[in-house]
This record gives structure tokens, C-alpha cells and sequence, in this order.
């Protein structure tokens, strides 16, 4: 059976773990929240209404693409571009081609750095292996622009860090959605997350200068992890209500 990410993929065993799923998403919150395209998201209303419920319904998409056989994975980036070109209908107007790929940079840069935090140091064939699935699903999508490889990605992102990003009133609305959606504690361990794992630039313009205390303990999660007690520490960084679509992230393959 053909699937458009075959089986032994890195990017299966990045996606396939929950808790590199939740460092992905903790350092697109940052990011999202300064992107000069984060309107779009406040024209739907879907993000800062319910920031967890879209995470789990993003994660659900990914699923179908990394996991599927290929006809099934394509469905699902189609069906990602018609919820896109509906939302440009509503609004008269088309997102800029730099926003889809902003988008497709972040999930390629912190797929690697989250990985590499939570597990090992990638190679560069890992990571051109994470680059080349991204860059289909964007090329299925018809976004235009798209670097042709990890090193010119690698610039085109670092262009993007330093042209696409503001720090405005959406910024400080986006993260106190944040924070009334994952109260208090969750929250400060959300931005300890970030400030271990966003690019210098996203730290500077968010004033992520806090003291870190989650990196020397990272250490001890990865122990739980290994007697397979890590599931406990997960379902305790989010609400209960989510504790079913936790288990689900990690995908058994």
C-alpha cells in the first residue's frame, strides 16, 4: 500500500509521540501570536475562542496525512485547502502565499527542534527527510514560493523570522486566551516550553527572558518516559477534558 509519508519516516516517529506533538504546538503558539497574518485566524474566531480545541483538531489532520495510505492523506491536505479558500470567500480576499508558507516553516522548524530537544540530534538527512514532507504537502496545496531544499529553506526561514513577525494587540490577546484557556500553571509551564525551544528572534520580540527551570528537568521526563510512565506527566500539563485526545496522539505504528 502506498502512503504519502512511508513507513520508517522520521517525521512518523516526530508526529507519532504526543508529548514532541505538544512541544510542536507550544512553540507555534508563540510564533502565531506575533505572525503579522495572525487576523486570518482572528476572522474565524476559531483560535483564540478555543486555542486547544483547534491544536487537537490540527493534530487530527496530521494524523491523516503522516499515517494514512496516500489517497486518504491527500483528501485530507485538500480538505485543509477548501476550509482555507472558504474562509477567503468570507472575507473577499486571498491569504498571502507568505502566511501558508510561514505556516509550513514553523511545523518543519519545530518538528526538528522538538525532536531534538525531547530525543536526539537529527541528521542532515533527517532533516531534509522533514523539509521534503512538508514541502509536498504545500506543494499539493498549490502555495507558491516554496524553497527547493532544507538549506534554502533554512534562509527563506530565517528571512521569514525577521519580516513576517509583529508584535501587536493580537499578541497580547492571543496570550491571554492562552492563559484563560489553560489557567495558571499550565500556562507558566507553556511559556517555559517556549522559552527553551523558539527561535532567538520569537524569544527577543515575546521578552521570553524568564529563568529557565523545565530544561534541568527535562531529564527526568525523559526517564518516565522510558519506564513508560511519561502518559501520567501529559495528561498533567492539559485539562482533563482532553485526557482521550492525549492518549490518541501517540500513535502506535
Amino acid at each position: 500500500m502506498e502512503y504519502f509519508v512511508h513507513q520508517d519516516s522520521i517525521v512518523r516517529s516526530i508526529w507519532g509521540k504526543a508529548d514532541t506533538v505538544l512541544f510542536i504546538f507550544a512553540g507555534a503558539a508563540a510564533e502565531f501570536a506575533l505572525n503579522k497574518a495572525v487576523d486570518w485566524l482572528y476572522f474565524t474566531g476559531r483560535l483564540p475562542a478555543d486555542p486547544l480545541g483547534r491544536l487537537f483538531s490540527t493534530v487530527e489532520y496530521a494524523r491523516q496525512i503522516l499515517f494514512l495510505p496516500n489517497n486518504q492523506a491527500l483528501a485530507a491536505i485538500d480538505k485543509i485547502s477548501q476550509i482555507h479558500q472558504g474562509v477567503e470567500s468570507a472575507r473577499g480576499e486571498q491569504i498571502p502565499a507568505w502566511a501558508y508558507r510561514d505556516v509550513l516553516f514553523m511545523l518543519i522548524d519545530y518538528s526538528i527542534r522538538s525532536f531534538e530537544l525531547l530525543e536526539k540530534k537529527m541528521t542532515d538527512a533527517d532533516k531534509q527527510e522533514v523539509f521534503d514532507v512538508f514541502r509536498r504537502v504545500g506543494e499539493h496545496m498549490g502555495i507558491a514560493g516554496l524553497p527547493q531544499n532544507y538549506v534554502h529553506w533554512t534562509y527563506m526561514r530565517e528571512s521569514h523570522l525577521q519580516h513576517n513577525m509583529v508584535k501587536s494587540t493580537y499578541t497580547k490577546d492571543m496570550y491571554k486566551k492562552y492563559r484563560q484557556h489553560l489557567g495558571w500553571v499550565r500556562y507558566l509551564l507553556l511559556r517555559q516550553v517556549q522559552v527553551i525551544l523558539v527561535p532567538a528572534k520569537v524569544k527577543e520580540m515575546l521578552r521570553l527572558n524568564i529563568i529557565q527551570v523545565l530544561k534541568p528537568a527535562l531529564w527526568i521526563y525523559k526517564i518516565t518516559r522510558f519506564i513508560k510512565a511519561g502518559w501520567l506527566l501529559k495528561e498533567a500539563v492539559l485539562p482533563a477534558e482532553y485526557k482521550a485526545q492525549i492518549r490518541k496522539m501517540d500513535y502506535s505504528f
